[in-house]
């Protein structure tokens, strides 16, 4: 069974983004989270941040 794409209730220290991405491709959360770090450096992590917070669904 394919996992979705979902930001969980548990786990997650924002808003789950990170957490969501690194459950649905099997990583760790903690590269994910190293990731948008690195991205926000240049500028776009902030942005990217925001739109997956606003087009993620919430877990149930």
């Amino acid at each position: 069974m394919e996992r979705s794409l979902v930001r969980p209730t548990n786990g997650k220290i924002i808003a789950g983004v990170c957490a969501g991405l690194a459950d649905r491709f099997g990583i760790s959360r903690a590269l994910v989270r190293i990731g948008f770090v690195l991205f926000g450096l240049f500028g776009v992590g902030e942005l990217a941040y925001i739109v997956l917070w606003i087009i993620i669904p919430k877990a149930r």
